[in-house]
């Protein structure tokens, strides 16, 4: 049977998911109501901090793909705060969509695989 280590876990979902030298994040959201760079710097805080716990960085990150409640008004914003925490020459395979989140009060969602 496959080892498969399950971090920050409750009857609905686990944070993180690590299996095969590969970290799979949860969809991470920032704080409610915050700005959408409030919002995307605390998501990239949470996702570092869930990497170290892993024992990888963001410099290991394979894919992420991040939603946004409104990609015309909110990109921008969104992709200043990423590019300013991508390291040069590190940028992931990466897909942005327009979703509707779990509540209004959320803009910005961001999920990351990543290699140990």
């Amino acid at each position: 049977m496959p080892e498969i280590t399950r971090k920050h876990t409750n009857a609905r979902m686990s944070q993180m998911v690590i299996h095969n030298g590969i970290a799979y994040l949860a969809g991470q959201v920032g704080i409610a109501g915050a700005s959408v760079t409030d919002q995307t710097n605390d998501i990239l805080s949470k996702i570092d901090a869930l990497l170290a716990e892993a024992g990888t960085d963001k410099t290991n990150i394979l894919t992420a793909q991040v939603w946004v409640s409104d990609i015309v008004n909110e990109f921008a914003e969104m992709n200043a705060a990423w590019d300013a925490w991508v390291p040069q020459g590190h940028a992931p395979a990466r897909w942005t969509g327009e979703a509707k989140l779990a509540t209004p009060d959320y803009n910005v969602e961001i999920i990351v695989t990543a290699a140990i």
